[in-house]
């Protein structure tokens, strides 16, 4: 007979019928001859109640059972007399799958700390908010490829092994098969990467972008999905070392279409959200709730996380330049009463996610898109403004996030794409790849990155990055 799922099963009227149904034990309770076992295989929030009576399975099985163990339950259907629960499967026989000692199972069946959790990221999956969690992750992901195929777009490939600096950070992590003890050097004593794998230095990347505009330039719209890496020793609850980035690039598309684009996606992500993960966004919002029952209440949150999640769709996007934000945060009450922890002094600071969030969730109210910022903040490949000051740059910003999107017009001039490179000492004999999209055949054209665990934080409401990603990568962290 096939195995059902839970999360069919949970909803079946079907009664009378023979299930099989396999998972692994959340809970287990013993009343006189009948034992209750609450099982769960990560299809749904919802467990499957299992009930066994000792007349007519084995004790030995029974004994073996603790949470952890994972199950093979052949049973009858019946309607369950229990509270919040449809069904429930009177077993004719259980077979133990994989034993769990219960002296060693870390699991148990209460609250645990996120920390905890993730040091015990290998089981994590198996607690109710982390099956939440990723079961919201992949729906993201169908829903992001859905909409650029939906409208379009073709997927590209991007490299992870690279030669080029997108951002000019240079916080990459390098690649080499060198003995990093004795590598080969040059008469000067210099390493010499002309004996490494790849024939020069390599890094993974940090963005797919550069790549992606060669794509977009001759298919007219792609997009890229893919990981990027950044080496940036920076220990708090929004960075990662290893984090996934989708990257759209649009030919014949100026900033104003770029935005458009970006509305348009982030509005149908929150939308397939709430239409496909009602079950786990009530979970995540009821967590939420019971957190800020522990706040002060100048502290707790206006907005529940569907509420918050509705808040992006019936708000169109607020659209100003970066100079008219600058005024608005410099005459703030949050400005006048020194409430910002990093004050703006003057046009041409960069914004902190503390000036983000003011523009989102008090003066405005809605989502924000900035543009038009200052050039000398802002990366080489970014379209120049008439007013040789400012840059065609976006960001989308949102509350709680701050900075959710970030992208630009590129500048599709060789000539001021090459001058701005030398102002910023990047070798253009490195980059005549990117520089020949230039000399044939340019059109206007534009993009944006989307930090996927930046949206992940916002659907799901969590506080930390690290709680978003099956796998956190963080400085002196890759355990698993």
């Amino acid at each position: 007979m096939k195995r059902i799922k839970i999360s069919e099963l949970t909803n079946s009227e079907d009664f009378g019928s023979e299930v099989v149904v396999m998972g692994w034990v959340r809970t287990v309770r013993v009343s006189k001859n009948v034992a209750f076992i609450a099982l769960n295989d990560g299809s749904s929030l919802r467990n499957a109640q299992i009930v066994a009576d000792f007349s007519t399975i084995n004790e030995d099985i029974l004994s073996r059972i603790h949470t952890g163990t994972s199950l093979s339950v052949v049973g009858k259907l019946v309607e369950s007399m229990g509270k919040g629960q449809k069904n429930e499967v009177q077993a004719t026989k259980i077979e133990v799958l994989g034993d769990s000692d219960p002296d060693l199972y870390p699991m148990q069946a209460k609250r645990h700390s996120l920390e905890f959790l993730r040091e015990n990221a290998h089981l994590r999956f198996r607690t109710n908010l982390f099956g939440a969690i990723n079961r919201v992750r992949h729906h993201m992901i169908f829903a992001i490829h859905k909409f650029f195929n939906d409208r379009g777009f073709y997927n590209v490939h991007t490299p992870i092994i690279t030669a080029s600096d997108c951002e000019g950070a240079g916080e990459m992590f390098q690649v080499t098969t060198f003995d990093i003890n004795n590598p080969p050097r040059t008469p000067e004593k210099e390493i010499d990467w002309s004996e490494d794998f790849f024939g020069r230095q390599t890094n993974l990347t940090v963005s797919g972008q550069l790549e992606g505009e060669l794509a977009a330039l001759a298919l007219s719209q792609i997009y890229t999905f893919g990981p990027t890496f950044r080496a940036e020793n920076s220990n708090t609850s929004r960075h990662l070392a290893e984090f996934w980035m989708i990257e759209p690039e649009v030919a014949f598309a100026d900033i104003h279409d770029n935005m458009d684009l970006a509305e348009d996606m982030l509005k149908y992500l929150v939308q397939y959200a709430l239409d496909n993960c009602a079950e786990d966004l009530e979970f995540l919002e009821q967590r939420l709730i019971n957190e800020e029952k522990e706040k002060p209440q100048n502290e707790r949150s206006a907005m529940t996380l569907r509420e918050k999640l509705r808040f992006v769709l019936d708000n169109k996007f607020e659209r100003i330049t970066y100079t008219e934000a600058i005024e608005i945060l410099k005459n703030s009450p949050d400005q006048k009463k020194n409430r910002f922890a990093y004050p703006i002094k003057e046009w041409g600071a960069d914004l902190q996610s503390e000036h983000e969030r003011y523009l989102v969730e008090k003066h405005f109210k809605k989502p924000v898109i900035l543009t038009d910022y200052p050039k000398e903040i802002k990366a080489f490949y970014m379209k120049q403004n008439p007013d040789g000051k400012t840059v065609a740059a976006m960001d989308v910003l949102f509350p709680q996030i701050g900075e959710i999107i970030g992208g630009s017009q590129r500048e599709e001039d060789l000539d001021k794409l090459t001058t701005r490179m030398k102002e910023m000492n990047i070798p253009a004999e490195s980059m005549w790849w990117y520089l020949d999209t230039r000399r044939f055949g340019t059109v206007v054209h534009s993009g944006y990155g989307l930090g996927f665990e930046r949206l992940m934080l916002f659907v799901t409401g969590m506080g930390n990055i690290r709680d978003v990603i099956p796998f956190p990568r963080t400085p002196k962290n890759a355990e698993f």
